[in-house]
């Protein structure tokens, strides 16, 4: 696993090395759990427990099978060998997983992204670097879950950046850490000890305090009635008036530039029907040629007449409304 892999959220903590062979998850799953009674109705099957039912049905590798089967995917690409790898370890997957049930309450959508975490481990381990798959995959494994909930604990993404990511994941368990020293919590110790802005930790704490809120809740106006908040947010369409003032500008623009063109003559002529208001408008070497003059020279024409018409038009409409129209 490289250190700059895309698919890795910037801060996780170090995993301890787990012994996957022979270990269980700390849920177990029992019959009652997997099973409805047969006099009830609606059935009360924990989809958790018939998953783990089904996990249990891949065997657990001993080291040197383990070591054999990655040896073989690592060198001759054999599929069914990463196969094996994979299903061998689900239970770890669940056992991690569940780590993070107070984090987000569905396991088995932890559990979904853990399962990936776990190919990825498997297509990117290296057999003969003296670490068990179970220690490394330790890593991709929480690294999946860890960025599912980052993405899924809001509506709106509440961390993007580095510093962010480290906070989203430590900044309440540093705060308990401190409490229990006898420490103030304050944001400027936050962001001393866990080495990122002070901004970002206030910003932070208002995010995690603060719930999502639905634009079609209900708010009260000053006239007393209650509306959507959805409809007290400004428009972002181009208001009637100001599309038809706009258009009406527009038009004189357009008017006043075929008035200037009427005064033309000569090169002048030329270039201002062939360049500037032309939809296909020849380039400055094709004029320069047709003249016998260098594409330098039709450029200095060029020049001299839009700053001719600069000037046609402040005549003609005023100062004010042409620079308003040249900001547009």
């Amino acid at each position: 696993m490289t250190e700059n892999d895309p698919d890795l959220p910037d801060e996780i903590d170090e995993p301890e090395d787990v012994e996957v062979l022979g270990e269980e998850p700390s849920y177990r799953a029992t019959k009652d759990d997997a099973l409805a009674p047969a006099q009830s109705a609606i059935s009360r099957r924990d989809p958790l427990a018939v998953y783990m039912r089904d996990v249990h049905r891949y065997p657990l590798l001993s080291k040197e099978e383990e070591h054999d089967l990655a040896v073989r995917y690592f060198e001759e690409d054999d599929v069914e060998a990463a196969k094996r790898l994979v299903t061998s370890n689900l239970r770890l997957v669940v056992k991690i997983a569940y780590d993070y049930r107070q984090a987000y309450k569905n396991i088995l959508d932890l559990v979904q992204e853990g399962n990936i975490g776990l190919m990825q481990a498997v297509k990117k381990y290296d057999p003969y670097k003296g670490v068990k798959l179970s220690s490394y995959a330790a890593w991709w494994i929480r690294a999946y879950i860890l960025r599912y909930i980052l993405n899924n604990h809001r509506l709106v993404k509440v961390g993007t950046t580095q510093a962010q990511r480290k906070l989203f994941f430590n900044l309440q368990k540093e705060k308990a850490r401190l409490s229990a020293m006898g420490i103030e919590p304050t944001a400027e110790v936050i962001a001393e000890r866990l080495n990122v802005p002070k901004r970002d930790v206030v910003s932070m704490d208002m995010r995690l305090a603060a719930g999502d809120a639905s634009l079609d809740a209900p708010v009260g106006t000053s006239e007393g009635r209650s509306v959507a908040r959805v409809e007290l947010l400004p428009s972002q369409d181009v208001r009637v008036d100001d599309t038809l003032a706009d258009a009406q500008v527009g038009d004189q623009f357009a008017e006043k530039i075929h008035e200037f063109g009427d005064t033309l003559e000569g090169k002048e002529k030329k270039i201002f029907d062939d360049r500037l208001v032309s939809e296909d408008p020849k380039t400055l070497q094709a004029l320069g040629d047709e003249f016998g003059v260098s594409r330098e020279r039709v450029r200095q024409i060029e020049k001299r007449l839009l700053k001719k018409l600069k000037e046609f038009l402040r005549d003609e409409l005023g100062e004010t409304v042409v620079d308003v129209y040249e900001s547009q």
